[in-house]
């Protein structure tokens, strides 16, 4: 089985940025997914698709795929550039 490492980003709707530092765990799909013809929903037969595990450190999560012996991959997470501003600089005149 393959898995995925990643550490996700916030949602749009988070202004805080507490509970982003866990890593993730989670399996590939492994089988496409299909569409209901009278409902419209969408599912799949693979129920791995609803396991995610978190870790605290990328360490404790490749360290427990090594010892499931699951082919993974880690996809590191961008670095966040802050830019300061400040209030007044919606006042400054752009000539």
């Amino acid at each position: 089985m393959e898995v995925r490492i990643y550490r996700p980003a916030k949602t749009a709707t988070q202004s805080g940025r507490a509970k982003i530092g866990r890593w993730v765990l989670e399996p590939s799909p492994r089988g496409q997914r299909a569409v209901d013809s009278l409902m419209g929903w969408t599912g799949s037969d693979d129920t791995t698709q609803q396991v995610r595990l978190s870790f605290e450190s990328r360490e404790q999560a490749v360290a427990y795929a090594r010892r499931k012996g699951f082919a993974y991959v880690v996809d590191e997470p961008q670095t966040r550039t802050v830019r300061p501003k400040s209030y007044a600089d919606n006042f400054i005149r752009k000539t």
